[in-house]
């Protein structure tokens, strides 16, 4: 499974980012995508996740007011809109994969930075 993220930019705070991550190979083989961002300096954190089929969505919670995560089946990609961008929320962003519930995430992007300017 190869994962292609995209969408990051420079933006200033209050404004909106929609990022994609399209996967490619084997995506029949996995369960669910998510999304995860890690600033300088700081540890990967987790933001939000989706499953293919139901749709079935989870959050960080100190996010899931400003992003939405949704998904395009048909097209195999996984978008993350963000919303009310806060400075806080610069950092590279990386689409993840993975086959199972009971399963870490296996596969990964290779992030796209986003940067939020006050």
């Amino acid at each position: 499974v190869q994962l292609q993220a995209s969408g990051g930019g420079l933006v200033q705070s209050g404004g909106s980012l929609r990022l994609s991550c399209a996967a490619s190979g084997r995506t029949f083989s996995t369960y669910g995508m998510g999304w995860f961002r890690q600033a300088p300096g700081k540890e990967r954190e987790f933001v939000a996740a989706i499953t293919w089929t139901t749709g079935s969505t989870s959050y960080t919670n100190s996010m899931k007011d400003r992003f939405t995560i949704s998904r395009d089946n048909a097209k195999n990609t996984v978008y993350l809109q963000m919303n009310n961008l806060k400075p806080e929320d610069t950092a590279v962003y990386y689409c993840a994969a993975r086959s199972s519930y009971y399963r870490d995430y296996e596969y990964w992007g290779q992030g796209t930075l986003v940067t939020v300017s006050s």
